[in-house]
């Protein structure tokens, strides 16, 4: 299903073709302290409508996957990595979508701490 989204203050806007039926939450120490809900989609599913100049990045760990966020209200609305089969992907902060019911959505926790 087609998606709009955005940062917090407007900056960053996207779209994204994305199925929310399996979304995750991760227990690592960065997913814990953001609170985002996670779907992934091919990185072809995503495009961003407005805010590249306003993009910060950061990485950590394996330094594999590009943390995006906007550097006027710091939310991060997705990040950029690779599947383990080597293709582009995009991790869409649910959270992010507009008009999504939260509240009906069932979650699967991942344990990324333990990665």
């Amino acid at each position: 299903m087609r998606y709009e989204g955005g940062c917090h203050c407007g900056s960053l806007r996207f779209s994204v073709d994305v199925d929310l039926a399996n979304p995750i939450t991760c227990n690592c120490s960065y997913c814990r302290q953001r609170g985002s809900i996670l779907v992934f989609t091919s990185a072809d599913n995503f495009m961003l409508e407005s805010g590249e100049e306003k993009l910060t990045e950061y990485r950590f760990n394996t330094m594999q996957i590009q943390h995006l966020f906007c550097s006027v209200c710091g939310m991060e609305s997705f990040a950029r990595g690779q599947m383990p089969d080597g293709a582009r992907m995009v991790a869409v902060n649910v959270r992010s979508l507009d008009g999504v019911d939260l509240d009906n959505l069932e979650t699967t926790q991942v344990d990324g701490r333990s990665r």
